[in-house]
C-alpha cells in the first residue's frame, strides 16, 4: 500500500484475502500509514494484523525482493503516481518498487491500482510503459451499473474486480448481466 488516497481499498483487499484464506504479504509505505490514519478508523497496526506477513518498506533483503520467492502476483493498492513512476523506470528505491520489479522480470501478474485525477501526460506515459512491460493498470474507478448504495459497495466492487484478475472470486458484488430486454 502506498500513500495515494484510497487506503480503504487496500484494507478491504486484505480483509477479502483473509476471508478467502489467501496468504497475504504486506508492505506499507510511510505515507500509506499516514493515509490510513487520516482516511479510516484503522491504525497501521490494525492493518498489519490483517496480513499473514508484513515487511518494512526499507527491507530490501525481504523474501519478496527476490525472484526465487514464489508469489502468484502483486497488487499495489492504492498505487501512487510516485510508485508508478518508480516501477516504470525500474527504480527500486524501496521494497514496494523492488517487489514490483521482481513481478515484471519473472513475468508474474502485477496490478497497479492507480489513484489520481486528472491524469497528466507523464502519468499516461508511465501507465502505457508499465502495461507494455507486463503490468495491469487498474485505476480505482467505480462501476455504477451495480447501483451501489454505499461507498462500501463501491469499494467491494473495485476490490472484487482486482481479485478477478487473479481468478479469485469474492462474491462481494453484482456482475454486469447486460441490459434487460423487453
Amino acid at each position: 500500500m502506498t500513500g495515494a488516497t484510497g487506503a480503504i481499498l487496500g484494507i478491504k483487499l486484505l480483509l477479502a484475502l483473509r476471508r478467502l484464506q489467501v496468504e497475504a504479504y504486506l508492505i506499507l509505505s510511510h505515507w500509506a500509514e499516514e493515509t490510513i490514519k487520516y482516511e479510516t478508523d484503522y491504525t497501521p497496526a490494525n492493518v498489519r494484523a490483517l496480513a499473514d506477513h508484513v515487511y518494512s518498506i526499507h527491507d530490501l533483503g525481504a523474501p519478496v525482493s527476490s525472484g526465487f520467492f514464489h508469489a502468484d502476483g502483486m497488487i499495489v493498492i492504492p498505487c501512487s503516481m510516485k510508485t508508478l513512476a518508480g516501477v516504470n523506470m525500474g527504480y527500486c528505491e524501496d521494497l514496494i518498487t523492488r517487489a514490483a520489479d521482481v513481478m515484471l522480470k519473472e513475468r508474474r501478474r502485477l496490478v497497479l491500482a492507480v489513484r489520481e485525477t486528472p491524469l497528466s501526460e507523464i502519468h499516461l506515459r508511465n501507465m502505457l510503459e508499465v502495461t507494455r512491460a507486463g503490468a495491469v493498470v487498474c485505476p480505482t474507478v467505480p462501476a455504477f451499473y451495480t447501483k451501489p448504495a454505499s461507498i462500501g459497495e463501491v469499494v467491494d466492487q473495485m476490490v472484487g474486480r482486482m481479485l478477478d484478475l487473479f481468478g479469485v472470486e469474492t462474491g462481494d458484488f453484482s456482475r454486469w448481466e447486460g441490459f434487460e430486454r423487453a
